[in-house]
Formats: C-alpha cells, structure tokens, sequence
C-alpha cells in the first residue's frame, strides 16, 4: 500500500519535470534568437563602420522596396514614382 500511495507523487513529478523542460527548451530558444540579432547588430556596426555609403546605400534600396511593395499592393495612400527609379533611369539611358 506504502508504494501505491508514491505513485501519484511520481506522477506529478514526472508532470513538472516535462513542464521544466519545456520551460527550459523555451528559455534556451529565446536566448538563441536573441544571441542572433546581436551578432547581426554586431555585423551591421562593423559594416557601417568600415562604409559608411553602405548607410545611404541601404536607405535607398528600402525606400525603392517600399515603392515597389506599394505598387504591387495598389496602395492607394502611396504612388509609385517612376521617375525617380534607378532602374527606369539605367534601361532609358541605355
């Protein structure tokens, strides 16, 4: 009767420890992503650093992406300008 009665506690030990794990996998995958950004950060510092037109250079191909995605959108709020578009400008001067 004795080992009966230790079975429950076994039950609820094994449950805890299966929530300890995913705890502990979830914390670990946490730690890892954040361990990614940084050492991205830590790259785009050192590249920045080394160029600084990378910067500009980097501003313009997001600007040029957000034309874009607002044209293939339809975004009404935003028109595309075709005019100030490199590659419009480099297939005309050709």
């Amino acid at each position: 009767m004795a080992e009966s009665s230790s079975f429950p506690e076994l039950s609820r030990t094994g449950n805890d420890m299966l929530e300890l794990n995913k705890d502990l996998e979830r914390m670990i995958e946490d730690v890892e992503n954040i361990s990614v950004q940084l050492a991205w950060m830590a790259y785009d510092m050192v590249a920045l650093r080394t160029s600084p037109e990378l910067g500009a250079s980097m501003r313009e191909l997001e600007e040029a992406f957000h034309r874009c995605r607002a044209a293939v959108r339809g975004d009404p709020n935003q028109e595309p300008d075709m005019d100030t578009c490199p590659e419009t400008e480099a297939k005309t001067h050709a």
